[in-house]
């Protein structure tokens, strides 16, 4: 089934040196951009991570740091890449997870602003294993009934998790094409700061979703503990989280609406 778009969807992967959003850095992503009137329009790149790349990764996808010593960083691409995605929503597999909240923190080292804002998120894996629990390649078996080439290469793994999601409206007669619902169907819980650090309640506060404040709200945290925002600030958080949080407190101050 075709997908019923008001605006381009971005459908993304990215391979990585690890698995810390707040510590590792993308050595390859895949962009395909589908587009209202069903056209596509694709982005693959290899990206110098500045940091060695791990042999532990490097045996997943099969990137190694002599393949990427002569690419771009990605502060040498982040604007190309930011405007090719602008006006998008975006999709991928586990992307609400880790790979939007890695992309955020590459944006904001790259001193690009990336705004979550006006975007909506569908994460082809929180679907799959709502439906059905399974990994990408057996998803791909699952819906497409064909075994997944390449997988772990990111712009297999992009094609495969649009394909994927088109089965997925095919097979289930209560699954919404309509990225607005398809993106309410993808979170497990709406995060403020994309790696979960802070999240909305009931009542569409943000609240802390760790620590000893885990539960309470931010402004309230702030209020009552003002040391605690220059900690956050300082310690290993990412720098989406801070970002997040910064806004926060200007909000509240007043200085933001």
């Amino acid at each position: 089934m075709k997908l019923n778009l008001k605006k381009p969807i971005a459908f993304f992967d990215l391979e990585t040196t690890g698995v810390d959003v707040g510590k590792d850095r993308i050595v390859e992503i895949a962009i395909v951009k589908v587009n209202p009137n069903q056209s596509t329009d694709t982005k693959t790149m290899r990206i110098n991570p500045t940091i060695p790349i791990p042999k532990e990764a490097s045996k997943i996808h099969g990137i190694t740091d002599d393949d990427v010593k002569n690419a771009p960083t990605f502060k040498q691409i982040a604007k190309d890449i930011a405007k090719f995605i602008e006006g998008c929503d975006l999709a991928g597999y586990n992307s609400n997870q880790f790979d939007i909240p890695l992309l955020a923190e590459e944006f904001l080292r790259a001193d690009v602003d990336f705004s979550v804002k006006n975007r909506k998120f569908v994460d082809v894996q929180v679907i799959y294993h709502k439906m059905e629990q399974r990994t990408l390649s057996a998803a791909y078996k699952f819906y497409c009934k064909k075994d997944l080439e390449g997988a772990h290469g990111a712009e297999a793994d992009t094609m495969a998790t649009y394909e994927v999601l088109q089965a997925q409206l095919d097979m289930y007669d209560n699954l919404t094409n309509d990225i607005d619902e398809l993106s309410k169907i993808s979170y497990h819980r709406k995060s403020a700061d994309l790696a979960g650090r802070i999240v909305f309640n009931k009542d569409g506060k943000e609240i802390f979703n760790f620590g000893k404040h885990k539960g309470k709200t931010v402004e309230e945290v702030l209020e009552k503990e003002p040391g605690y925002f220059a900690w956050m600030l300082n310690a290993d958080f990412p720098l989406y989280t801070k970002k997040v949080l910064t806004e926060i407190k200007l909000r509240k101050s007043g200085l933001i609406s």
